[in-house]
């Protein structure tokens, strides 16, 4: 399941259906890829958006400030 997260991360585009059939021989149906998924895609999104706005940056931490 990790390496399939990492995978999401990386490049999503980058998913086949070998990647879901190793999950299916882990155990995982498909619900659980889909949770799995969902999960891996929606932290990617809310690290982005966070990450765009400067969410947890100490000022003056060398970094600009947003205008």
């Amino acid at each position: 399941m990790v390496d399939y997260v990492v995978k999401i991360t990386k490049d999503a585009t980058t998913v086949w259906k070998d990647d879901h059939a190793r999950l299916r021989e882990a155990g995982f149906n498909d619900q659980a890829i889909l949770q799995i998924t969902l999960i891996a895609a929606w932290f990617n999104y809310i690290n982005r958006v966070a990450d765009a706005l400067g969410v947890g940056r100490e000022p003056g931490s060398g970094e600009s400030t947003p205008r």
